[in-house]
């Protein structure tokens, strides 16, 4: 209880001291700062003496002699309330002193401004990007105009599908096509399907083709059997579509060449390809890719109105479906050869006897 009652007191005596008259204090820090100075530095040597002298100047009085607030200039305030307030619309209005919770400092119009601002500033940077992707200014001139060269072959069939399609449709409406028949357009359009499946394969195999030729460059080293099955696997998965149907060949060229860019991107990344390869591929995918879609809606307008043309696999099970006809009748007809030369026989033993 001695201990318990000696540690009360000790807290009760310590909180009942915290509030000491200020001079008490300013005497504590003079006595503090003169204990202190008993043993000073060698950098605060010099300042000792200024430094106890300016603590005994404020600790003469409550707050030294130093005024805590200025003197009010009575006779220079009665000639301000004489003056008129100046109206300043520009700065001052109904509106000025008035803040949205969460907007202070900033105003409607000029936060609309600043949200229009950054709205045009992403738009322009935006049309900034896509300008300098499809400007090509790394790409070579001989590369440039050869790649955009090798893209017109699609352009003009797809653009051509479309125009068939469109001259059917219109066919069907009226009665009657505007530069072709509905039968002439049909049979045009047949004869583009091939052209466009059988160009996007000889384009799907001459990509892979790149690669072996950067590896026989020696182009970011030798990278051996992993460099050379691009250029395998594209064209084993290219000339197998110009067996499938129209729509099913164009899809899956499609998702070709999207997957042929993916490669050729990570090429160009790991330094296999050249660093511009990557932006030159992107190009002409789009324009490629375009192109296919296209020629996909102008398909799918007309796909109830036109006759389906007989592809490769038709026409191989055709050609087997005839052969075994040929098989029957060259069988037939030898039974009947050999049925004929037994009868002659027959009549000719008759004869004889």
């Amino acid at each position: 209880m001695a201990m318990l009652r000696s540690a009360a007191t000790r807290s009760l005596l310590r909180s009942l001291n915290t509030r000491q008259p200020v001079q008490q204090q300013f005497r504590s820090q003079l006595s503090t700062l003169s204990a202190s100075s008993a043993r000073p530095t060698t950098a605060l040597r010099p300042f000792a003496p200024k430094i106890v002298s300016l603590v005994r100047r404020q600790a003469t009085g409550r707050y030294g002699d130093r005024q805590m607030v200025d003197e009010i200039d009575k006779a220079n305030e009665t000639e301000l309330q004489k003056e008129k307030l100046q109206a300043t619309p520009d700065i001052v209005s109904t509106e000025s002193s008035t803040r949205t919770l969460g907007e202070v400092g900033v105003q409607e119009g000029s936060q609309k401004e600043h949200d229009d601002h950054e709205m045009m500033g992403g738009i322009k940077s935006d049309l900034s990007t896509i300008r300098e992707t499809f400007s090509l200014q790394g790409v070579p001139k001989e590369a440039y105009y050869v790649g955009m060269a090798g893209v017109i072959p699609y352009a003009a069939t797809s653009l051509s599908t479309v125009y068939c399609a469109w001259e059917i449709n219109r066919a069907a409406a009226t009665g009657a096509g505007f530069l072709m028949s509905e039968r002439t357009a049909e049979l045009a359009l047949h004869a583009i399907e091939p052209l466009q499946i059988g160009y996007g394969a000889v384009i799907i195999s001459f990509l892979g083709a790149i690669h072996w030729g950067l590896e026989w460059a020696g182009f970011g080293g030798y990278k051996g059997y992993s460099r050379y099955q691009i250029g395998v696997v594209s064209t084993a998965l290219a000339w197998p579509t110009i067996l499938l149907p129209a729509e099913y060949a164009l899809i899956s060229q499609f998702l070709i060449f999207n997957f042929l860019y993916y490669t050729d991107s990570r090429a160009s990344k790991r330094g296999w390809a050249p660093a511009w390869y990557g932006v030159y591929r992107f190009v002409l995918t789009f324009i490629v890719g375009s192109a296919i879609v296209a020629s996909l809606i102008g398909r799918g307008q007309i796909a109830d109105r036109i006759g389906r043309l007989p592809g490769p696999s038709d026409r191989i099970r055709a050609l087997r479906q005839q052969q075994e006809e040929m098989v029957v009748e060259e069988e037939e007809a030898r039974r009947n050869f050999l049925g004929s030369s037994d009868e002659e026989e027959e009549e000719e033993e008759e004869d004889e006897e």
